[in-house]
């Protein structure tokens, strides 16, 4: 007969730490779009994903102090090297089987390159030897979350409906208008208004008879669906200049994302990567991406980005661009790149105005998130917004997912000082 013993629990250090509380401090690791910031404690790993680089984040994480309480912090410190290096290793493994990382199978360098899906930009790969790591959608999901509870935090208390519209319908919220009762109207019965029809036709009498005439019903206010592509510039310019400008945007990509799917789910969100040329990208791959050496070619994401709200059926389409760069580059007929990073090219212009026309013929709304205002940019954004009916924003890395969310949720022009 099996028999199973039984011994006392003596408790593991690493279990006391929150999974989530973990991937939040590893966030600047895991989300790493190429920027070398002296600063950051994570620099020296280059944002490479291998799993010895993994376990160097954790045990960073574990030292500065901000992931352990007081007790816990002073029984790590009094672990010998060996104790620590375990109990990285359990923390490794718990994430594991939290489903937040998955190991990724060695590969060599001809099976990468015929397994890239669509819209994957290439990286430089590590080389062979190097055990790697991928982020799952769950890791990606749960990053997503926090960075939304972080930018709506800064916002304040914000009421997150459904688009509202100017048109009125029937339906189960109640603006306080009322409208006679039509065959397929959602019942929602204005009682008061029923019986005061009623009364008005037969006079105060006992039963009183109610009609199909009589009926009145409550109306809510029209929400309409929308799809929205965001357009990510990802220019080597991103994360020039002393200033890290592509991360804080992957993290409002992946927020607005979870906004999307928990708040709107009659909505769509798609975003395409611009750089040299355009691709489509599946949201939940968005951390993973980097900068590279690249132009900007916003005439082909626009034109990818009308391809993806072609498809679509909703009623209202817009696109969110994210860029600290003027138009750059664009694609030629036969396929060959042009680029001119010198001022505003007439080429180059010219091409890209008539590709926002052509958004304003579809209907599209173009909004412009700048993260920097040199007069080139300036004079450009300017004229998108003019065309299409658009607003522009000056904002900086840090306010930027105030701005983009505030300007999502609420969707009405203002001015934001």
């Amino acid at each position: 007969m099996k028999r199973t013993r039984y011994t006392k629990f003596t408790g593991n250090l690493a279990d006391e730490i929150v999974l989530d509380d973990l991937m939040q401090a590893l966030g600047d690791f895991l989300l790493d779009s190429g920027f070398q910031d002296p600063y950051s404690r994570f620099q020296e790993l280059n944002g490479d994903h291998t799993m010895e680089n993994l376990r160097e984040a954790i045990r960073q994480a574990l030292e500065d102090g901000s992931l352990l309480d007081t007790e816990t912090q002073e029984k790590y410190d009094a672990m010998s090297d060996e104790q620590r290096q375990e109990m990285v290793a359990n923390l490794v493994e718990r994430l594991q089987e939290g489903e937040y990382i998955q190991p990724d199978q060695q590969r060599d360098q001809a099976s990468i390159a015929d397994t890239k899906t669509p819209g994957e930009i290439a990286q430089p790969q590590t080389p062979q030897g190097e055990a790697r790591f991928n982020v799952t959608d769950k890791g990606m999901d749960f990053l997503g979350y926090k960075s939304l509870r972080d930018l709506l935090g800064g916002m304040g208390r914000a009421m997150m409906g459904r688009h509202d519209t100017r048109f009125e319908a029937p339906g189960v919220e109640a603006s306080g208008s009322t409208k006679l009762y039509q065959f397929g109207d959602t019942l929602n019965l204005d009682v008061n208004a029923t019986l005061l029809s009623a009364i008005q036709r037969e006079g105060l009498t006992t039963p009183l008879n109610v009609e199909y005439s009589d009926l009145h019903i409550h109306q809510s206010e029209y929400q309409s669906s929308c799809a929205t592509v965001v357009m990510l510039d990802c220019s080597h310019s991103m994360i020039l200049y002393g200033e890290d400008r592509f991360t804080p945007a992957k993290r409002v990509a992946m927020a607005l994302s979870h906004l999307i799917r928990t708040q709107f789910p009659g909505d769509s969100l798609h975003l395409v990567l611009f750089h040299d040329s355009a691709e489509e990208m599946p949201v939940q791959q968005v951390a993973r991406v980097k900068v590279g050496p690249w132009y900007t070619n916003t005439r082909e994401g626009l034109r990818v980005a009308q391809r993806i709200l072609a498809r679509s059926n909703k009623d209202m389409k817009q696109i969110v661009m994210i860029t600290d760069g003027k138009p750059s580059a664009i694609t030629l007929p036969d396929g060959r790149i042009y680029r001119n990073a010198f001022g505003l090219d007439p080429l180059v212009l010219s091409e890209t105005l008539e590709e926002v026309g052509r958004c304003k013929r579809s209907n599209i709304v173009i909004n412009t998130f700048m993260l920097a205002q040199d007069f080139a940019l300036v004079q450009f954004v300017q004229r998108v917004s003019a065309m299409c009916r658009g607003k522009a924003y000056f904002t900086s890395p840090d306010r930027l997912g105030t701005y983009l969310l505030m300007d999502f949720m609420q969707r009405r022009m203002r001015t934001i000082h």
